[in-house]
């Protein structure tokens, strides 16, 4: 061959490779939230179904824990820090950090047990760990409800301590309207599929750990106007008592569905989450950090602003008759 016929096909190939380059689209940046939030709705969940409108907040008495613990049925995993648990704890039990919580449960077979129970010191702690242990597929799970202040006096100082009227006289009636649905947070794993998204945000929520999850009363009342905030509970408690100035009213196990009011969520405010006793919250919130919202659960509900209308309005609220005083070892 010539070597200028050479040259010519030696350019002709260059061209046409350039051309096929330049013809390529980039590629369509996966929405890592919306796959997610997609994946957790559907019945192709570790869970085979929405944890969120189903079964949350999925949490257990001290007084099942007692039964159950009698005959060897329940695994209890106590969250408290290392000094509290050499105090008291119950029987059984085995202290684990949130921390190494993953690597726990990995660990041990969660399946031989009718349930498995987390216990903290108030219930809000372990109402997080176990919605994302729930949303990992472990459908066994529960909170002990009010955590050890349920099982004995010796440990009840969390919630008699915390239960207050100190913001009645500034619950509102009227409502705040939610704003118009916006987009998804923004997720940056770098996985494309639901289950490898879900994976890797759940080991980063373990990792910051529920401090980064939860807000005082008084952080809340100081500065209304900085959050976007959610009261989660029915229309008609949210008329009366009342409710937070400002606070939208999200219906439990309805309102968190991408096809509902998920989106009315702010994602560039935090999340502010209350409801009557801040377990529930603690739930969602752990829930709603997962899908990339900087979400906060209100400690303690609306047990610690108005204590006094929950219990006139007989709705949930921490009382003597929780306390269960049962036998603890050191």
């Amino acid at each position: 061959m010539k070597r200028s016929n050479l040259k010519f096909l030696v350019l002709s190939i260059l061209c046409v490779s350039l051309l096929a380059t330049s013809c390529k689209k980039d590629p369509v940046p996966v929405n890592e939230a919306q796959v997610l939030v997609d994946y957790l709705e559907s019945a192709d969940s570790p869970l085979m179904k929405d944890y969120v409108s189903t079964d949350m907040p999925a949490m257990i008495l001290a007084s099942d824990v007692h039964t159950l613990n009698q005959t060897g049925q329940v695994y209890i995993i106590d969250i408290r820090g290392a000094t509290d648990f050499a105090a008291g704890h119950i029987a059984n039990a085995v202290n684990v950090s949130t921390l190494d919580m993953l690597t726990h449960v990995d660990g041990v077979d969660l399946t031989t047990y009718e349930k498995v129970a987390i216990v903290c010191y108030s219930g809000q702690t372990a109402c997080w760990t176990t919605c994302l242990l729930r949303i990992m597929g472990h459908g066994n799970v529960y909170a002990m409800k009010w955590g050890m202040c349920s099982w004995h006096a010796d440990f009840a100082g969390s919630w008699q301590g915390n239960i207050t009227n100190s913001h009645v006289s500034e619950f509102v009636s009227e409502e705040t309207a939610k704003g118009a649905a916006g987009d998804m947070p923004t997720l940056t794993t770098g996985f494309e599929t639901g289950q490898e998204i879900l994976e890797a945000r759940v080991a980063a929520v373990f990792t910051e750990g529920f401090g980064a999850a939860k807000v005082s009363k008084t952080e809340v009342f100081g500065a209304l106007d900085s959050y976007c905030i959610a009261n989660y509970w029915s229309a008609e408690h949210y008329a009366a008592p009342g409710h937070i100035p400002g606070a939208m009213q999200y219906t439990p196990k309805l309102s968190m569905q991408v096809g509902e009011d998920l989106k009315t969520l702010s994602t560039t405010k935090p999340v502010v989450i209350y409801c009557y006793t801040g377990q529930t919250s603690a739930n969602l919130t752990a829930y709603l950090r997962v899908l990339g919202y900087d979400a906060k659960s209100l400690l303690y509900g609306v047990n610690g602003m108005a204590y006094d209308e929950m219990v006139a309005g007989s709705m949930p609220h921490f009382g003597d008759e929780y306390i269960m005083n049962y036998d603890y070892v050191q």
